[in-house]
Order: structure tokens, then C-alpha cells, then sequence
């Protein structure tokens, strides 16, 4: 039994266990992933896998249950066990499956080249694609080991049916090189990495970039100082300025919005970003990061722009939120097989600006590059902002020396409209986001 004829048996059971309604979610998986250490295998690793949720409504009543074996008499017993669940939990009035008129149709779903054609690897060309990796983490000057570098390859077919008499399925494909490099030795060790992922194994950079990176950022970490106290700006490398954008995602989510648990619930329609900033989510990238073909939901999806010119314009959302807040279901939902669909995203981007990094740090003069962030102080409902972090010191607009042991603060309702944002995104993300350049925040040395 296939995943999508899989989804289909559990809201059939459903049905016949006394279900109003019901949808299920079907992941077939296969992956292969391999790791190696000091030139040697460290671990190798294949295993498929066959996992289904399924979620039952009578009335405003829901449950949801998941498993892995396909039995008929398994799926049986896990619909009659969520119907009895359904039955005795607490109502919600906003529960309940989308309006059929939102629905993708699962004949003309939009071909997003997710599938690589290409046959899956053997372990050993993954371990010669690691052993590359390492091997140019540590030609790097100043490398003393690598922790640990691997390779990966999955593919998984997701399948979605419901008793809105929605079915529909895909497949996608992921191949990864991930490098953790070591520098210096003793007390004085410091540690960095690189990571690529694609869902076409051709796409992926060659491994010897992968180490390369690896290995000279934990170089250049070496023999850190301490930063300076005060109000300084700070530029959020590329790597982590992601990290901004998922606290305003958190903001925006309409669960929180709903629940009054954030701090953006009454700013529909004002700015909460500088102008000029557009967020988009696209979920129709071709070989995109975050790329579906319908939501969580079996609803059809198209780009939608959350911000506009720094104006926030909509909230991320699932139908039931959508209810709650009296407002139409945009689809979006994403959903695992352990639980009922939650707002969601695909592929977000955040817009670029005209300056190179290098050009905002020549014009900080005097501040911080940030490459690391550790830990969170964040408040949902004031957007009250700390996070320890380590990075660089910039002087007279150039980098001078390395820095870590400090915290950044601030107030995100304040900060995010007065950032500015580079120009060098990397569109291979599922979060498209550049480095961005945000004034006078405050900086403390542990």
C-alpha cells in the first residue's frame, strides 16, 4: 500500500468508526546518510520508513493519533482508538477541515522539479564526498581536527487525504554536506562550520568549498577578545540574521495573534519593518528549500506577500486560526503526523538591499559582526530581545580581531525598523534573508 492509498484507508476507517470527519498524512521515507572522522568511517546509516498520522472530528471534538504499521487491523484499531478520544475531548469551536472551495486539485498540481531523477548514492560515495570535505577543512592554516564532516541523501513521498474528498501527493528528494571544523588546540579551541543542502544532488557545491569554509571560519575564531560595553551597531551576518526573521514569523503567527500572546496583534496594516523591506513566501519555487505543492491541509498555494514596504500585511495562517480570527484561510497550513495542522511557511524572502556587506561594515566604523548566537531571552508579548552571541570586532570600518562571551539586546518592536540589509543573500535557503545592519543595540561583555 502506497502512502497516498495509505492516506486514504485511515479517513476511510475513520468514516467507519464513527468519525464526522477526518484527514490523515502518509510519509514514505528512505535515508542514507554517512559521517566520518579522522579519515575513517565514524557512521554509516540507511533506513526507510512508513509513518502516518490521523486526525477524527465529531463535531467541534478532534484527536489525533499516529503509527508506523500499515496493517488493515492496525489502522482499524488506531481509528476506532481516536473516535473513543474524540468523543471525551474538550470542544473547540474553530476546529474542522477546510472549505472544499479552497482546495488544490490534485490533477493539476504545480510541477516543482522536488524529485531528484537520479538514483540514490551508495554509502560509498557519500564517505568520498565526506572524506573530500574534511580533507580541505583541514588543509586550512590554524585547523588542528575536524569534529566531524558527512553527507546525505533522502527521499520521501508525502501524501494528504481528507473526507472534503481531498487526495493528493508528492515526492521530494534532499541531499546535504555538512562540515564541523576544530581550530587551535587546548583551552584555546575554537569551532565552526559550513552546511549545504538541495533537493538535486548536482546542486550541491562541491565538498572541498564546504571544508574550506568550515575550516577557515574556525581559524579565524582563534584567540578571541572581549567586546565593548555600550550601544554599538551590529551586523547580523547572513548566517544567523535568519534568526530576526523567525522572531517576527513568531509574531505573526495567527495562533499566537488568536491566544493575544504577541507583541505584532494589533499592528495589522502598520509598519513594523523600514521601508522598503518585502516578506514574501513562495511556495512554488522551483527546487525549493521549502517548496509543496498544497499545505498541511490539501489547500492550494500561492505566493503572498506578509509585509509590504515594511507593512505588515497579513498573518500566517491554518483554516481553524483563520476562523478564530474571522478572517479568510489563505492556505498555509503545515502539518506533521503526530498532530492537527498549525500555521506555517514555505519559502520566505526577506528583500535585499544595494550595499555589500563589506560597504555597511566600512560605515559602522565602530561595532559588532555577529556569526553566533547562543541561547534566547525573548518575550512574545513585548518583544523584549537578548541573546549571547560572538562574532567579530569591527575598528575604523574593518574587521579587527575576533570577539565571544558578550550578549546583544534590544527591543525587537524598535530594532526591526531601523535595519538596514545587504545584498548578499543565499537563494538556496528555505529562509532567503542577507546580512542586515541594525543601529544601537545594546552590547555586553560576559
Amino acid at each position: 500500500m502506497g502512502p497516498r492509498e495509505l492516506a486514504a484507508a485511515l479517513v476511510e476507517a475513520a468514516r467507519r468508526a464513527g468519525a464526522t470527519s477526518a484527514d490523515a498524512l502518509a510519509v514514505e521515507s528512505r535515508d542514507v546518510s554517512v559521517s566520518v572522522r579522522g579519515g575513517a568511517l565514524e557512521e554509516a546509516e540507511s533506513a526507510e520508513a512508513s509513518d502516518y498520522g490521523l486526525r477524527v472530528l465529531i463535531g467541534r471534538r478532534q484527536a489525533s493519533v499516529s503509527a508506523s504499521d500499515p496493517a488493515p487491523s492496525v489502522i482499524a484499531e488506531l481509528a476506532a482508538r481516536a473516535v473513543a478520544m474524540a468523543r471525551v475531548a474538550p470542544e473547540d469551536e474553530w476546529c474542522g477541515l477546510p472549505d472544499e472551495s479552497g482546495l488544490a486539485d490534485p490533477s493539476r498540481l504545480p510541477d516543482l522539479d522536488l524529485d531528484d531523477p537520479a538514483p540514490a548514492p551508495a554509502p560509498s560515495a557519500l564517505r568520498e564526498l565526506a572524506e573530500r570535505a574534511e580533507a580541505a577543512a583541514l588543509g586550512e592554516k590554524g585547523v588542528t581536527q575536524v569534529e566531524s564532516a558527512g553527507a546525505g541523501w533522502r527521499r520521501a513521498i508525502v501524501a494528504y487525504a481528507a473526507s472534503n474528498g481531498f487526495a493528493g501527493s508528492y515526492a521530494r528528494t534532499g541531499a546535504s554536506l555538512s562540515v564541523s571544523a576544530v581550530a587551535g588546540a587546548g583551552l584555546k579551541m575554537e569551532t565552526d562550520y559550513d552546511f549545504a543542502a538541495r533537493t538535486h544532488a548536482a546542486d550541491l557545491p562541491a565538498p572541498e568549498e564546504i571544508g574550506v569554509r568550515a575550516g577557515r571560519r574556525a581559524a579565524e575564531r582563534l584567540n578571541p577578545r572581549r567586546a565593548k560595553t555600550g550601544a554599538w551597531p551590529v551586523l547580523f551576518d547572513r548566517r544567523v540574521a535568519g534568526s530576526l526573521v523567525g522572531h517576527l514569523l513568531g509574531a505573526i503567527n495567527g495562533a499566537a495573534v488568536a491566544r493575544g500572546a504577541s507583541w505584532l496583534k494589533d499592528r495589522m496594516d502598520e509598519p513594523v519593518l523600514a521601508p522598503g523591506f518585502d516578506l514574501v513566501d513562495d511556495p512554488h519555487r522551483r527546487r525549493g528549500a521549502g517548496s509543496r505543492p498544497f499545505d498541511g491541509e490539501g489547500m492550494a498555494l500561492s505566493p503572498r506577500g506578509l509585509i509590504e514596504n515594511g507593512v505588515l500585511k497579513g498573518w500566517t495562517l491554518d483554516s481553524a486560526t483563520a476562523r478564530r480570527l474571522g478572517l479568510p484561510a489563505p492556505g498555509g497550513a503545515r502539518r506533521g503526523v503526530g498532530g492537527a495542522p498549525q500555521p506555517g511557511t514555505s519559502n520566505l524572502t526577506l528583500s535585499e538591499g544595494a550595499r555589500s556587506p563589506e560597504e555597511l561594515i566600512g560605515e559602522m566604523g565602530e561595532g559588532l559582526i555577529v556569526t553566533s548566537l547562543i541561547g534566547s531571552s525573548i518575550s512574545a508579548t513585548t518583544g523584549a530581545y537578548s541573546r549571547g552571541a560572538s562574532g567579530f570586532w569591527v575598528e575604523d570600518g574593518e574587521i579587527a580581531f575576533p570577539v565571544n562571551e558578550l550578549t546583544i539586546a534590544g527591543a525587537l518592536p524598535e530594532f526591526l525598523r531601523r535595519m538596514t540589509p545587504a545584498n548578499d543573500s543565499d537563494r538556496t535557503k528555505a529562509l532567503i534573508t542577507p546580512s542586515l545592519l541594525v543601529e544601537g543595540l545594546t552590547v555586553a561583555s560576559g
